[in-house]
């Protein structure tokens, strides 16, 4: 702060402010830590795209293996492979599949495998594969 004496303004040690150069020091050090953080704020979304749907396609293969289970219990037979297709609204964004081993790992045993996938233009960028083994 200056202080007045007579006309004269007296400078004490201390007063000087901001240089430009600071300022723009400043500026430059929280520009580069407001782009780190939008950058991280991206990465984070995409991350929980992901595992939403991953967790969306876990549970449809968790939904299939137990309708399978359930009816194989009613009728070992009813047991049988389903092609790939593309699940009804709103999962239609993912694709699921059933294959059926007779036989495998034993004889009178199924290995079931069930598979959906997701993603891209094809929608098999990415998958999540159930695996079980029913007697029969």
């Amino acid at each position: 702060m200056k202080r007045k004496k007579g006309d004269k303004y007296i400078k004490k040690a201390g007063d000087n402010g901001f240089t430009l150069i600071e300022v723009l020091v400043a500026i430059t050090i929280l520009s580069i830590g407001l782009l780190g953080m939008a950058t991280l704020s991206v990465n984070i979304i995409k991350g929980n795209r992901i595992s939403n749907d991953l967790t969306a396609a876990t549970t449809l293969a968790q939904q299939k293996m137990e309708d399978i289970r359930l009816a194989s219990e009613a009728d070992p037979t009813s047991v049988v492979d389903e092609t790939a297709a593309v699940l009804p609204s709103p999962d239609d964004e993912y694709i699921r599949g059933v294959v059926v081993d007779d036989d495998n790992p034993a004889p009178g045993m199924k290995r079931v495998t069930t598979t959906v996938s997701w993603g891209g233009a094809s929608k098999t960028d990415h998958k999540v594969e159930l695996i079980t083994v029913l007697s029969q």
